[in-house]
């Protein structure tokens, strides 16, 4: 073939994969057999959707067609050079493919499926449904497989009809046989009636995408906003603790400087009258030697000559005892400025606990708006049911879990658990792997001695005080099973009625509720509890005999 030819895949239509025939050019540019565009666009006659399978450029109205005669002499030429024969052997069935049903020998790839004849095509066996009126109503789709699921097993019939009582495609001799009597309608009725709750579950589901996709902007926006304030935040304290750290150094060099100033005026006064002294001395001596020589003349006329000529000894400017506070120069300020200290760090311990406080309490709180009201069916408490499994490390040691996890024992003999800080040392209690926000439900079958409770994960551990035990304390709530007893912060309040061997535990931790129901045909409650929950919540057990047991149940 010639350079300047046209190729295959120029003047192909897109449709069937095929050369053109009777080709058309539609508004966009784009040009297809007339027959395959034609099709194509009865299948959205119901919608008025005419498009361009490859750009999807829409026309409003239907676009009338008229045969390009320029491409039809070209896909003429073509065929003249023989490419198309070549390039049929593209147009054979491969094994992924499917293949026409009508074709003899070597079968091509089938362009279209007939559901009315439960048959698939190529392009030359597929033409009598474009040409042949009764065939022409016959409905085309993409070629399938799966054509034989359309032929009722028993009757060897088409599955033209549909059972709405049992909910299933039938045939019409189905329809008078072993479904009489039942509600059945045509199966395109029934596509009409389907394909209109799909479309209204589809807007529904675009309609939540939506609002998806505002709430995804708006967390967006949230996450921006707490960046933002963060930033803002941790630039303001450090420039508050930084002028803090400022006026400390500041007071420091001010101490500093007071000290060497009564430093250099102490040791001036000092000096001062140290050098007045040395003065003293220095003459003292001078006259001691006086006296010494006189003392030591021999001739007592010049002794007696001479005593009366030495000068009166003057009083001395200072006291002959200088007071000297031993050790007490400048510790009192060290004092001081100790003192100083000690309240500082009282100051910055209890504005700590209040600043730390205030950064705990920073809550986005991502829940619904508003919490929802109680359910009051199982039910209804059964979907926002959630699986909770034990942590062995937090396990006592008489305690035994199984069940993967969700069912805990207490025995008689200690179990060979190796020592981890979260481990319960004498509460024969066990909390769970899961923290619990949000909603949630569970229920434990219990057997003998049973507290079903609730617990902060930061609950003591170690001893045998009320800090570590379910309901003793502010961290933990708990029910006993067997009397309908509750405690929390060790205030313990009984309640009538019996309890069953099931009880059920609702939590809507941003609503602060806490209840407990004793499960059986109805749901009863037990114990309801409105408070603020600071923390994630972890579920727990405690026994309070031997051989008594506890398993979370599955949700349903």
């Amino acid at each position: 073939m010639e350079q300047n030819q046209p190729d295959q895949e120029t003047l192909s239509c897109s449709i069937c994969l095929d050369l053109l025939k009777d080709p058309v050019t539609i508004p966009c540019g784009h040009s297809y057999c007339m027959n395959c565009i034609n099709s194509f666009w009865d299948e959205g006659e119901q919608k008025k959707n005419y498009h361009c399978p490859q750009c999807r450029e829409t026309f409003t109205p239907r676009p009338v067609l008229k045969k390009n005669t320029m491409l039809a002499a070209l896909v003429e030429q073509l065929k003249k050079t023989g490419v198309h024969a070549a390039a049929a052997d593209l147009r054979s069935a491969g094994p992924e493919d499917v293949a026409c049903d009508f074709c003899t020998g070597r079968k091509l790839k089938a362009i279209k499926s007939c559901l009315v004849c439960l048959a698939s095509y190529c392009e030359k066996h597929l033409q009598p449904h474009y040409d042949v009126a009764p065939l022409k109503k016959h409905k085309l789709v993409e070629p399938s497989k799966n054509l034989q699921e359309n032929i009722c097993s028993k009757h060897d019939e088409v599955m033209k009809m549909f059972c709405r009582t049992d909910q299933k495609r039938i045939c019409y001799l189905c329809s008078v046989d072993e479904h009489k009597g039942h509600d059945t309608v045509s199966a395109a009725v029934e596509r009409t009636e389907r394909q209109r709750e799909l479309e209204e579950r589809q807007g529904n589901i675009q309609q939540r995408i939506q609002d998806r996709e505002k709430d995804v902007k708006l967390l967006q926006q949230e996450v921006e906003a707490i960046n933002h304030s963060a930033d803002k935040t941790v630039e303001d304290s450090e420039k508050i603790f930084t002028e803090l750290i400022r006026l400390l150094q500041k007071r420091n060099s001010d101490v500093k400087q007071q000290i060497r100033s009564q430093q250099e005026t102490e040791v001036s006064r000092v000096k001062d009258v140290q050098e007045k002294l040395e003065q003293e001395i220095t003459e003292l001596k001078r006259k001691d030697a006086e006296l010494e020589q006189l003392s030591h003349t021999e001739d007592h006329n010049q002794f007696l000559l001479n005593y009366p000529s030495l000068p009166a000894l003057s009083e001395s400017t200072h006291s002959s005892s200088i007071n000297i506070r031993p050790l007490r120069h400048f510790e009192d300020v060290a004092a001081a400025v100790s003192e100083l200290r000690e309240k500082l760090q009282d100051v910055l311990r209890d504005s700590w606990t209040n600043i730390s406080l205030m950064v705990t309490e920073v809550d986005v709180l991502l829940s619904e708006p508003e919490p929802g009201p109680e359910p009051t069916t199982r039910a209804g408490f059964l979907k926002y049911s959630c699986e909770i499994t034990m942590d062995p490390n937090t396990a006592h040691t008489m305690l035994v879990l199984s069940e993967g996890n969700r069912k805990v024992t207490r025995m008689n003999q200690p179990q060979s658990y190796s020592s981890h800080p979260e481990r319960f040392t004498d509460w024969f209690q066990v909390l769970s792997k899961e923290s619990l926000t949000g909603r949630c439900y569970w229920e434990v079958e219990w057997r003998g001695s049973v507290f079903v409770s609730v617990a902060y994960k930061n609950i003591s551990r170690a001893g045998d005080g009320n800090e570590c035990r379910f309901g003793g304390n502010d961290k933990s709530w708990a029910l006993y099973c067997n009397s309908s007893e509750f405690g929390h912060n060790n205030i313990w309040t009984s309640r009538s009625g019996p309890v069953s061997s099931r009880v059920g535990v609702y939590l809507d931790h941003r609503a602060g509720i806490l209840s407990f129901y004793s499960v059986s045909e109805f749901m009863t409650l037990i114990h309801r509890v409105q408070t603020r929950f600071t923390e994630p919540l972890h579920a727990g057990v405690w026994f309070g005999s031997s051989e008594s047991s506890a398993e979370f149940c599955k949700p349903k």
